[in-house]
């Protein structure tokens, strides 16, 4: 990961995003789409990477969740939004079903490549089948002005 292309692209994809703004948020289904694929691409790497270096299958399953869904929750922060992860959408959960697959496919030996595009595929569909079917997680009320 020394190669400064990767820390380019995403300083110029930033700027683009912050001096842009009022105008990507027309293109919300193409913001929706390659969010997803960004989702799913950053599961894949952060779970392999994990992996290559020798942690445990659970590091990795979190690893995996962490890198996909933290940045998406900065990209929002950024551009001052309420974090998808902080709403009530399947965001997490489709990280961490996308990180259990590779780290199974990866203990099972499974094609690197095929295991990457079968992980990115998982998250990027439970994305977009949670958004079609309106699929939620179940909120959490507690007890105002409880101590």
């Amino acid at each position: 990961m020394l190669n400064p292309v990767y820390l380019w692209a995403t300083l110029l994809a930033l700027l683009f995003v912050l001096l842009f703004k009022n105008k990507v948020v027309r293109l919300q289904y193409t913001f929706f789409l390659f969010d997803s694929i960004g989702l799913g691409l950053f599961v894949v790497v952060g779970a392999e990477k994990t992996l290559a270096m020798g942690f445990a299958p659970w590091v990795a399953v979190i690893m995996g969740t962490i890198t996909g869904s933290f940045g998406g929750m900065l990209r929002d922060i950024l551009i001052t939004q309420i974090p998808l992860i902080f709403r009530k959408e399947i965001y997490a959960l489709a990280c961490v079903a996308g990180a259990i697959f590779f780290t199974m496919g990866y203990a099972l030996d499974l094609n690197i490549v095929v295991n990457e595009v079968a992980t990115a595929s998982i998250v990027i569909l439970t994305r977009i089948l949670a958004v079609k079917f309106q699929w939620h997680l179940p909120i959490l009320k507690g007890e105002k002005n409880k101590l």
